[in-house]
């Protein structure tokens, strides 16, 4: 039987995900193709050396090392150096390795105020009381379980509050002097209600409004015959307490993130980020990627945003800050004032913490806590191979980026480019949020969505939660993924299950 051809193929290098230096021999049984290097997208950049084995004389034109191969192979380290294998209740809990006496203290306190609720002021449990006077939630885990994402309905249909309605202005509505205040914050809130609907409120102080929400129907063909009905959703307030909404605000339900690896994205250089932006969409693939510059609480400066549905939060920080602020209406030095509008005098006439519900050591332990979590490994399957690889070809990669190299050389695989990219008028919110377009969000990291199902008994996706499965929110890609989604509506029904598999593997 006549024997493939060997090529001895030497790697030098320095490894991204760990410290030290790699020097490595690779003997590889090889198929004729050219011999390409893409160092962008595996493990470690190389310079190679190739050597043709004196058993053959073939040339060098014979051979493509697979990158794409390799990148699968690392699958199983998605945080790199804080991966995680278990893949349980409890895979979002677990701290970094390693930390410092002083660094486990701090992540015990942050997760702490992180999980117990807090109550109204004033109160003997000094520490925890300042909530409200309008809240949503008394503790973080009310939206995040296990520390993952939130849902919209519950199994009695109901919403949960985990689905926050986010208020806004439309920007083109607003005068000039409105307009500057956007570079600031962002948006202009509705001047009744501010920022966010509040479901509670505490003694004495009514809450603003009941959410409410119905579903129509529509019904998606694929190539092979088979079809499936997504639900669009229809959203709205009813009880509202303190009068109508202003006649030019919008309502933008949002469904509560996963806190997997935020510290890691956080340490990816901006650099690195700005590199996929393609605005003009130059290289003329459909995909024109734009990073959001949002203001900095902290530098008092326009920066890059990484967080939140639209990229509109810099750093873990100020999420928090803002979280604090908006669902249970706890003050920080970041943001100091209570949830309250001039128009809601029982609100403003509230008792409460005489200083600040959340100094600056609390708010940098529940930062530290989040940011120091651990990201669960992928789960292997047999079919993940092959949905890794339809992944790739019918572009969804092409937003949902494999992995980055943080600060601290350690390699991820977030599957996001934490870009802003159109996705249609179906998934318009018509709310800006500083250059975010109704139209546009940032691409959510994949990482740790198959665990949804296990963390929580309800389970939704995109950013209003309406739908109900991986399959139903891959078929509401519209704008610069709508020739993506045509393709997976052009996979065999097996097919799809393989892609849809090896994204719930993650």
């Amino acid at each position: 039987m006549q024997m493939r051809p060997k090529y001895k193929v030497k790697f030098i290098g320095h490894m991204l995900y760990k410290k030290e230096i790699l020097s490595e021999n690779l003997t590889c049984n090889v198929m004729p193709l050219t011999i390409v290097l893409l160092c962008l997208s595996i493990p470690f950049q190389v310079q190679a050396q190739v050597e043709l084995n004196k058993e053959s004389q073939v040339s060098l034109s014979e051979k493509i090392i697979d990158s794409d191969d390799l990148i699968y192979r690392n699958l199983e380290n998605l945080g790199g150096k804080h991966t995680i294998k278990a893949r349980d209740k409890r895979s979002l809990s677990h701290a970094y390795d390693n930390l410092s006496d002083e660094e486990i203290d701090k992540f015990i306190l942050g997760k702490s105020f992180f999980n117990i609720p807090w109550v109204e002021a004033p109160s003997a449990t000094t520490a925890r009381d300042g909530l409200g006077p309008l809240f949503n939630a008394n503790t973080c885990l009310s939206c995040h379980s296990g520390n993952g994402a939130g849902f919209s309905l519950d199994q009695d249909g109901h919403i949960n509050r985990s689905l926050v309605f986010r208020l806004s202005k439309q920007e083109s509505q607003l005068d000039p002097q409105l307009k500057k205040i956007v570079t600031t914050q962002g948006f202009i809130a509705d001047p009744v209600y501010g920022a966010q609907i509040n479901i509670n409120g505490v003694h004495g102080v009514l809450f603003e409004g009941t959410p409410k929400v119905s579903y129509s129907t529509q019904t998606i063909q694929y190539a092979d015959g088979q079809s499936i009905q997504l639900q669009m959703p229809k959203f709205s307030l009813i009880n509202l307490n303190y009068g109508p909404l202003d006649k030019s605000t919008v309502i933008s339900p949002r469904v509560a993130l996963s806190l997997v690896g935020l510290g890691e994205i956080e340490k990816i250089s901006e650099q690195d980020i700005l590199a996929n932006e393609d605005v003009e969409d130059r290289n003329n693939d459909g995909i024109s990627g734009k990073a959001n510059r949002v203001y900095s609480l902290e530098k008092k400066k326009s920066v890059l945003g990484r967080f939140s549905w639209k990229a509109s939060a810099p750093t873990v920080k100020q999420q928090v800050a803002s979280a604090l602020h908006n669902d249970m209406s706890l003050t920080t030095p970041l943001i100091n004032n209570e949830n309250c509008t001039k128009f809601q005098h029982d609100c403003l006439e509230a008792q409460g913490s005489q200083s600040l519900e959340v100094p600056m050591k609390r708010l940098e332990a529940i930062s530290y806590y989040i940011s120091h979590l651990k990201v669960p490994a992928q789960r292997k399957t047999h079919s993940n191979r092959q949905g890794f690889k339809l992944f790739k070809k019918t572009g969804c990669s092409s937003c949902h980026k494999s992995s980055f190299v943080t600060s601290e050389n350690n390699r991820i695989y977030p599957f996001s480019d934490f870009l802003l990219h159109d996705m249609g008028e179906a998934l318009s919110d018509q709310r800006n949020e500083f250059l975010a377009q109704p139209r546009e969000w940032r691409t959510p990291p994949l990482w740790g969505i198959g665990l949804a199902e296990t963390l929580s008994n309800n389970v939704s996706y995109l950013h209003d939660g309406r739908a109900r499965s991986i399959e139903e929110a891959i078929l509401w890609h519209g704008g610069e993924a709508e020739s993506i989604t045509q393709k997976f509506k052009q996979l065999t029904k097996s097919e799809r299950q393989s892609l849809i598999q090896f994204i719930r593997s993650i």
